[in-house]
């Protein structure tokens, strides 16, 4: 049975926060998969998970932060800073790969789908760049934090955006494969053809 992965420390109000969230997400693709994106208003996904329009702005600005939102840089920071402070980092962030797997296996439908959505719809296609830009500054900050390093540093900005991009096209083949194959092991395939651990094991020096 797949793992379940928690973010650790949540009070009770933040994980029904969060129940409540994902309820959105959910019922909302399906209203996008079922009528389309454009024809889906913000009232009818309100309706479908018995909540008010206004307390649906309580937990997304926008129909498209809906698509767009995941559970997942919470989850990989927990289990990041979860990691040994000696071990490289290549070998903690294939540690927390393979530790994300089973969770994107359990949520493949629904990230399939909102994937999809965000690829064929303009309005969500022009929001990438800032979502590209918002994580490289995570996973920049990432590395700075177990090195000790200023995430502003260029070589620190460089290589966040490596893994970021490596990232993107291992999520845009596993789309183009119709999730066929596991997410994990593309993004695993995806940061080797860049040397990603030979990048992360140069920052080891740069310990506090």
């Amino acid at each position: 049975m797949p793992k379940t992965i928690t973010p650790f420390g949540q009070s009770l109000r933040e994980r029904k926060k969060l129940k409540t969230r994902e309820a959105i997400q959910r019922e909302a693709t399906r209203l996008f998969q079922k009528q389309g994106y454009e024809a889906t208003t913000i009232e009818q996904i309100a309706a479908a998970v018995e909540i008010s329009p206004s307390t649906f702005f309580n937990y997304f600005p926008s129909k498209e932060d809906v698509v767009l939102y995941d559970a997942y840089d919470p989850m990989v920071a927990t289990l990041f800073e979860s990691r040994p402070s000696d071990e490289p980092l290549s070998v903690s962030v294939h540690n927390v790969l393979e530790m994300l797997t089973d969770t994107l296996e359990r949520d493949r439908e629904i990230i399939l789908a909102r994937s999809k959505l965000i690829l064929e719809t303009p309005d969500l296609r022009a929001r990438l760049w800032s979502e590209i830009e918002r994580a490289q500054v995570f996973f920049g900050a990432m590395l700075a934090q177990r090195t000790g390093g200023d995430a502003n540093d260029f070589e620190f900005r460089v290589v966040a955006i490596a893994l970021v991009a490596a990232m993107m096209e291992a999520a845009s083949e596993w789309v183009r494969l119709e999730g066929r194959v596991k997410m994990g092991d593309l993004m695993k395939r995806a940061l080797d053809s860049i040397s990603a651990d030979s990048m992360l094991d140069a920052f080891s020096s740069r310990r506090k």
